[in-house]
């Protein structure tokens, strides 16, 4: 080497102290815009950082292969400029034929880029296609403020309205990646993140036919939904309750069977969450236990009138001791404090229902029946306070058990004031005309659990599996499409 020594041009030469100094300069002039982008910003502002793609041989096939990826995000609908294409593919032609020119900068200027668009452009692609673009926990559950009540009118407290059982961006998913980079497998990991699901690649399929603006933003959003990893996807086979939102419609899937039903959810104000859960059990003429939100809401501007809790049917409870208060010895502040309840006697009035399915969530939502059934004849059905009505109980009840004997159907149907099937229900019945109100059985168990999930997809199929596009009802799309932004370049 020592005879060539004197066709050494300095002009070729890295310097590997000046490009790590350069590359913290990029990264702080560019400034972040995604998470994955703060990884990488922080990553670069280390001393002495170690490049991940430029060494002294320049760049080698991991950008070509990186490149070949990101010349594909447009079949997802996103722009190549938000990944950088342009400027890695310029600067890597600069340094693999050593055009260095004063506007483009010497080889350092060129290799610290590189190495810092490269490493982006890898991490904004891989973030994406295995977590999802955007972060639904975090966005919707900063989304809606909860309106100002006399016990919170400084605090500012928002309505919780997404707890999906998903994956999680672990905290050193970025490292992960950056030793893929580093041992010549990122190539390999690339081509397994993308979503293997039928329903995105069917989406995916569709945004290549996409005429309108409209259409292609639908499909984007949609897209996106599929691309957050559930820990227990919706299964193919088996029993699976499905609530799509924007639908109105609850869809209970059996092997080989399908019970649908219209539904009433959440109004704007007061939105169905999106949750993952297990139905576990049923409650037969259930007692309604007013939130406490409802309660500060609308019925604490009732204290004392004992007419109106009457007329609805309301009583108040002590909490630690479950004792009946007097309507009258109850003040504004005691309801307020929380150290009471209010609760709904069961029967044909009460809000919900003659049933009510419970399940675990944090918001203290399930399905239930109603007291007023004219509801499910309307198009536009957001008006509840965020649980969701199903049209026809009985049913629902009927599937969620498993294999369940005649007379346990019929004590379910003659508790909910339904007419009796059996001989045995009908003889109850003769000997039991006198009584108002027959309630025959009140907890009904769920065993084994049967899987929940309510959604929101403005693009799902119906029960007869065509997809159909459905109203955006709390515009969600319109809050996907703008964190999506940043890569709608």
């Amino acid at each position: 080497m020592e005879a060539f020594s004197d066709m050494k041009a300095p002009t070729f030469v890295f310097d590997f102290q000046q490009i790590a100094q350069l590359v913290r300069e990029t990264a702080q002039k560019e400034g972040t815009v995604t998470a994955s982008d703060r990884q990488v910003r922080d990553y670069y502002e280390q001393p002495n950082v170690q490049l991940l793609w430029v060494d002294r041989a320049g760049v080698d096939c991991r950008a070509d292969s990186l490149l070949a990826h990101l010349h594909q995000v447009g079949d997802i609908g996103f722009s190549e400029q938000a990944f950088f294409v342009d400027d890695i593919e310029r600067d890597m032609q600069l340094l693999r034929q050593l055009q260095f020119t004063e506007g483009n900068g010497d080889i350092n200027h060129v290799a610290a880029r590189l190495d810092y668009h490269l490493t982006k452009a890898c991490l904004r692609y891989a973030y994406g296609y295995r977590y999802g673009f955007i972060n639904p926990s975090r966005i919707f559950n900063h989304l809606d403020e909860e309106e100002k009540t006399e016990t919170s009118r400084n605090i500012v407290r928002y309505r919780g309205l997404f707890d999906v059982d998903m994956e999680q961006v672990p905290a050193d998913y970025h490292l992960s990646v950056f030793s893929k980079i580093q041992h010549d497998s990122i190539a390999q990991y690339l081509n397994t993140i993308e979503p293997q699901n039928k329903f995105y690649h069917r989406l995916k399929n569709m945004l290549k036919d996409a005429a309108t603006d409209e259409q292609r933003q639908r499909i984007i959003c949609n897209m996106e939904r599929t691309r957050w990893r559930l820990h227990h996807p919706i299964p193919e086979t088996g029993k699976h309750i499905i609530v799509n939102l924007p639908a109105y419609h609850l869809y209970a899937y059996g092997d080989d069977s399908l019970l649908h039903m219209r539904v009433v959810c959440g109004a704007w104000k007061t939105k169905t969450p999106l949750l993952t859960s297990e139905v576990e059990w049923m409650e037969v003429n259930p007692q309604w236990i007013i939130p406490q939100s409802i309660l500060e809401k609308d019925v604490v501007r009732h204290v004392g009138d004992s007419a109106y809790f009457a007329r609805n049917n309301y009583s108040i409870y002590e909490r630690v001791t479950n004792k009946q208060m007097e309507i009258g010895e109850v003040t504004r502040s005691m309801l307020l404090s929380g150290k009471y309840r209010v609760a709904q006697k069961s029967g044909d009035d009460n809000s919900l229902g003659r049933i009510v399915f419970r399940f675990k969530n944090k918001f203290s939502v399930f399905l239930h029946y109603t007291s007023s059934p004219s509801v499910f004849k309307r198009d536009s059905r957001s008006i509840s306070h965020g649980c969701v009505r199903v049209e026809r109980p009985f049913e629902l009840a009927n599937y969620v058990l498993d294999q369940p004997d005649e007379w346990l159907l019929d004590r379910i149907r003659i508790s909910m004031g339904l007419r009796a099937e059996t001989d045995r229900g009908r003889q109850y019945l003769r000997t039991h005309q006198d009584e108002d109100d027959h309630k025959l059985i009140g907890y009904v168990p769920v065993k084994p659990h049967v899987p929940l999930y309510i959604i929101y997809f403005t693009l799902w199929p119906d029960e007869n599996g065509a997809l159909q596009t459905w109203p955006d009802i709390y515009g969600y799309d319109k809050v996907v499409l703008q964190h999506l932004k940043p890569y709608l370049l």
